[in-house]
């Protein structure tokens, strides 16, 4: 696990590299009060066993992070490297220490380091903010007593999405920062960045920057700091995986035409926004982790007997459920158990 002084040699040298699979939380007992990490271990060894995918990305969005205390946070941690670990010693474990105070913030990332992830990341606290002042000093609080590579996590979930201006300052005043998933969906903001800081990994969640060959010249990287991967392939159909070794090989026009062919295009437009969005509130951008699990239920993996999630957020509708169900039958994923679980 690289330390803070040797973040950066790690993250450009290839440390970060292909689908880092941000996993769920699977819920059980009433309103979701407990956790299933029968379930949990289970979706580990698929994501790593049988789908073979080289990351992880711990306990953020897709897990709702705010909705886990500090004990259970810690604790799905480190049943994932166990259960990654003793399948491929050399995954990579990103682990999100975000949380709404930055003490807090230093007990989780403390432990991620102590129990064996690669890098913590930081997503931009989701409270009253002062600017990308504020993001400063609270990065350099947790740097300032961890010792472990960090990465931003810049979400428009959060409230506020810095500018490249902003990040690049924090990656200039701390070095242990070596990357950021940049999620704002304005990828133009992303090429200002790297011009701000090119020694920063970018992973830009608008997937059209690929498309663009934007790779290729070095202005972001095809690893995949945190994504839903495990929902858009199989072990018996690595669609999506082949889809970023073309766009990795330099085979733009082969990797659109196969995204075309394949369905994961279709997939993308017949699941709709349900994955970020609630209808009650449509300017907001969300994590709607039951749809995430619906998804997956569907797709035979585990997800602990309680659908919903836990409070702040919504109840997922019966239409969304119905659509998320019509995507993934359509794709062709739809089963009643997968491998692993």
């Amino acid at each position: 696990m690289p330390s803070a002084r040797d973040a950066r040699d790690w993250a450009r040298s290839g440390g970060l590299h292909g689908i880092g699979d941000s996993l769920y939380t699977p819920f059980s007992g009433p309103d979701g009060d407990d956790i299933d990490y029968d379930a949990y271990r289970a979706l580990v060894r698929y994501c790593v066993g049988d789908l073979r995918h080289p990351m992880l990305w711990l306990t953020s969005g897709i897990a709702e992070w705010w909705s886990l205390t500090m004990d259970e946070r810690k604790k799905l941690t480190e049943v994932a490297i166990e259960e990654a670990r003793a399948i491929d010693p050399g995954v990579v474990v990103q682990a999100c220490t975000a949380a709404t105070s930055a003490k807090d913030a230093v007990e989780l990332t403390r432990h991620a380091q102590e129990a064996g992830a690669d890098i913590a990341y930081l997503q931009t606290p989701p409270m009253e903010l002062h600017g990308g002042e504020g993001v400063l000093r609270f990065v350099q609080y947790v740097a300032d007593r961890t010792d472990i590579a960090l990465g931003l996590f810049n979400s428009p979930s959060s409230n506020y999405v810095m500018t490249p201006q902003e990040v690049a300052r924090i990656a200039e005043a701390v070095p242990a920062v070596c990357a950021t998933k940049e999620g704002s969906f304005k990828p133009y903001w992303s090429k200002a960045l790297h011009a701000l800081a090119p020694d920063l990994v970018i992973w830009e969640c608008d997937l059209i920057v690929y498309r663009a060959g934007w790779l290729q010249e070095g202005i972001v990287t095809g690893a995949q700091l945190g994504t839903c991967g495990y929902l858009y392939e199989t072990p018996e159909d690595k669609r999506y995986t082949r889809y970023f070794e073309l766009f990795e090989a330099g085979e733009i026009g082969e990797a659109i035409r196969h995204a075309a062919d394949s369905g994961i295009d279709r997939f993308s437009a017949d699941m709709g926004t349900w994955f970020t969005s609630y209808p009650g509130r449509p300017d907001y951008f969300t994590h709607w982790g039951s749809a995430f699990r619906h998804a997956a239920a569907v797709m035979g993996l585990p997800m602990g007997d309680h659908a919903e999630s836990r409070p702040p957020q919504g109840v997922l509708p019966d239409a969304a459920r119905a659509q998320i169900r019509r995507a993934v039958e359509n794709a062709g994923f739809a089963r009643e158990l997968a491998p692993t679980a």
